[in-house]
């Protein structure tokens, strides 16, 4: 911040220019994970409402790709994170880990 003074006042002015610009994180499609394992994983990662998880699934499994979330580095890093750790669809035997999901800058 740089101050200017004049008698009597000072004004601040804000000349940083490290504003964090915004990314997405994109849920990737794959075959090996069903609509409930999806619905079930944004519930737990998310907080999203079944119909909102849903609607991601039909997005995912249609255009091989949504967005899952827009915001700062960390935030989509520490959900991508959680994404990646969420395990295997026990319905489903060819599962072998957690889907993908990458992060693209908005």
């Amino acid at each position: 911040m740089a101050t200017t003074t004049k008698p009597g006042i000072e004004i601040f002015e804000d000349t940083s220019t490290d504003l964090d610009p915004p990314y997405h994180l994109v849920l990737l499609d794959d075959d090996d994970h069903t609509y409930n394992y999806v619905i079930r994983m944004l519930g737990a990662v998310f907080g999203y409402s079944k119909d909102k998880s849903f609607a991601i699934a039909c997005i995912v499994d249609s255009e091989g790709r949504a967005i899952v979330m827009t915001g700062s580095k960390d935030e989509v890093e520490r959900k991508q994170n959680q994404i990646h750790s969420f395990g295997a669809d026990p319905q489903m035997e060819q599962s072998k880990g957690s889907m993908s999901a990458i992060i693209e800058a908005a």
